[in-house]
């Protein structure tokens, strides 16, 4: 008996002194990215509503805006619970998150429900998910771990490149039959998150000419195929001759058609006349034309009655249309915002893998808020993308607050300062050994 107790003891000493440890090493959560957080929620719900003119039904005319509500709600209560949790034990989940994020995704390419002419979502249990969003913070997941175990004094080992490097591109090869703009998004968070890792210039090169080799391979595979007109007359043909119906998902024709439009188009926009294949992106720029600098106010929007997706990929329209130019131009700036103060806590993380998380989650977020208005404002060729916590969307507003929540955990417990030469550091007695790499940007 006492040596069974004997044998306990250690191990009880050890939890002790580890909860010790993290208990001196919390922190309180950032206050600034819940500020953040909290006023996009307030935009969201106003917006929301302002802009589901299409949704809205005479017997139930607050229905989308207490779905999106609820939606919302379990958003910030699952930021709220993440934030509590110290970042330290994601480390073992991110495997399994990747495994199921890919195996989902894989499943929807075979055999999803069929969104706006691709296979995009799967509906588990009544819930609706697309497996996109899971790829992107799965994305940001892996590699922060992968870049935080192959730290070197003087950048990044190679196999930490290839390997960040391969994972961005099997997920961009999932996600290219549902659109550009993902994959786009994904090789974006990859660069930032590399550059942060403090990878050499050589190996950020070679990085580089292969991401643009393989895409530029892609697009021209893509771009060769039938354009939507004549995918139609071809389909058309084929079934007045008593063929069965093509079931096939390809976006190669509506891809080409907006990229010709974008490019070799040389009418101006105000001289195009309004038909099937443009009204969104028209009907969008009027809509913010109409918000002037000052905007007619939420709930006055004219366009949402006539805007397909005013509540999702086109939603910054009808803030820009509400809140006018200077409203538009403060929620880009809300968003810069949050990239800003997550780059202050990241460096200030004294270990690489909460600074690479945090940054992650932020260039995730921050860049598709402006691929969104991108989109909507004319400067990318149309495309669908969500802009974060405000379009409506459930898998979009999960996947977001768990980002924040990760942020908040990691300005929680991350060490926020340089340890002094005869300090200890409360993350060198929590965290793995092969993740206690010290922050890049710290090293002298």
């Amino acid at each position: 008996m006492e040596q069974t107790r004997e044998a306990v003891m250690p191990d009880n000493n050890a939890v002790a002194s580890e909860k010790v440890a993290e208990s001196r090493n919390e922190q309180k959560p950032d206050k600034y990215i819940w500020a953040i957080f909290i006023t996009l929620l307030i935009v969201s719900v106003v917006e929301l509503y302002s802009a589901s003119s299409f949704e809205v039904k005479a017997s139930n005319v607050f229905a989308p805006l207490v779905r999106h509500g609820m939606m919302l709600v379990v958003g910030t209560l699952l930021a709220m619970g993440i934030s509590r949790i110290n970042y330290r034990w994601f480390i073992p989940i991110i495997p399994m998150f990747v495994i199921f994020s890919i195996c989902l995704m894989a499943y929807v390419l075979v055999a999803g429900e069929i969104v706006n002419g691709a296979r995009r979502s799967v509906t588990i249990v009544g819930i609706t998910l697309q497996p996109a969003e899971f790829l992107k913070i799965s994305a940001v997941l892996s590699i922060a771990l992968i870049m935080s175990r192959s730290q070197t004094r003087h950048g990044v080992k190679t196999w930490g490149v290839v390997a960040s490097a391969l994972i961005v591109l099997l997920f961009g090869g999932m996600l290219f039959s549902q659109g550009l703009t993902n994959t786009i998004l994904l090789m974006g968070i990859s660069v930032s998150m590399m550059l942060i890792g403090g990878i050499e210039w050589r190996k950020f090169l070679i990085v580089m000419l292969c991401y643009g080799f393989i895409a530029g391979i892609g697009l021209i595979v893509k771009l060769s195929g039938e354009s939507e007109r004549e995918q139609i007359e071809a389909a058309a043909i084929a079934q007045a001759k008593g063929a069965p119906m093509e079931t096939k998902v390809d976006r190669s024709g509506t891809w080409k058609e907006r990229i010709n439009r974008y490019i070799g188009d040389s009418i101006p926009k105000y001289d195009k006349p309004i038909d099937a294949k443009n009204r969104q992106e028209m009907y969008g720029y009027m809509a913010q034309a109409r918000g002037g600098f000052f905007g007619v106010m939420p709930g006055n929007s004219r366009e949402t009655s006539r805007l397909p997706l005013a509540f999702s990929d086109y939603i910054y329209s009808i803030v820009v249309e509400d809140l006018g130019f200077i409203g538009g131009f403060l929620l880009l700036v809300l968003y810069l915002s949050l990239l800003a103060r997550a780059g202050n806590i990241a460096s200030r993380c004294r270990r690489a893998f909460p600074a690479l998380l945090v940054i992650g989650m932020a260039v995730m977020i921050v860049l598709q808020a402006l691929f969104h208005m991108a989109i909507v404002t004319g400067v990318f060729p149309v495309s669908g993308q969500p802009l974060p916590l405000i379009s409506k969307g459930g898998s979009s507003i999960l996947i977001t607050s768990i980002a924040f929540g990760i942020m908040l955990s990691v300005s929680r417990f991350a060490t926020q300062s340089k340890v002094k030469k005869n300090e200890t550091d409360p993350e060198a007695e929590l965290l793995p050994a092969d993740v206690q790499a010290v922050n890049p940007t710290l090293i002298n």
